[in-house]
């Protein structure tokens, strides 16, 4: 493999993790609208890391790559409006932290899971992921933030299937070490070390 053929994912790989240093749940504008809730899976690096994993994930190991991200982005939208709701969902932030630990170690392994596992795994961690989302939205345009989230999301997922499908033919390698790098960011989110 020549250095020439490996630049491209090299550089993505070096730009994916150093990327925006700050968590997704920092807490939203007052008013959020779809443009805050579009921009927002870009601007958190563990948001970013989990939708991404996901759409590499399944593009590197799914015959319907679809289903995955389709469950993540639909739970995503269920778990934001259970907590714009109010429902306090236990652990969350723990349970992020999980969510990147144990998808950074399906791309590491490039695990085959049956789609229905592959969709409940990856849907219960979205639940977590949108009820932090939705708990803290405020009260002007909430489903207008919620709706530019999940499609924010779709993208990101779009991106990742984008990515792991041109990694999983020759460049297997750099989708493992990405795997690698949103696991150890996982462990260390759940030990307080980021």
């Amino acid at each position: 493999m020549s250095m020439r053929c490996c630049a491209k994912p090299l550089a993505f790989v070096l730009l994916f993790f150093t990327s925006c240093g700050a968590l997704a749940h920092v807490g939203h504008a007052d008013a959020p609208g779809f443009a805050d809730g579009l921009l927002h899976p870009f601007t958190g690096v563990d948001h970013l890391m989990a939708m991404l994993a996901v759409g590499m994930w399944s593009a590197m190991t799914a015959r319907r790559i679809w289903v995955a991200p389709v469950s993540f982005a639909a739970l995503l939208l269920v778990g934001a409006l259970l907590g714009l709701a109010g429902l306090h969902f236990p652990a969350v932030e723990p349970m992020i932290a999980a969510s990147l630990l144990v998808l950074g170690l399906l791309l590491v392994c490039q695990a085959r899971l049956p789609h229905l596992a592959g969709a409940f795994l990856v849907g219960a961690f979205a639940l977590f992921h949108g009820a932090a989302h939705g708990a803290e939205l405020g009260s002007a345009s909430p489903l207008a933030a919620i709706a530019g989230m999940v499609l924010g999301t779709a993208l990101i997922h779009v991106a990742g299937l984008l990515l792991g499908r041109l990694l999983r033919a020759r460049h297997v390698l750099w989708a493992r070490m990405a795997g690698g790098g949103i696991t150890v960011f996982g462990a260390g989110l759940l030990m307080g070390v980021f």
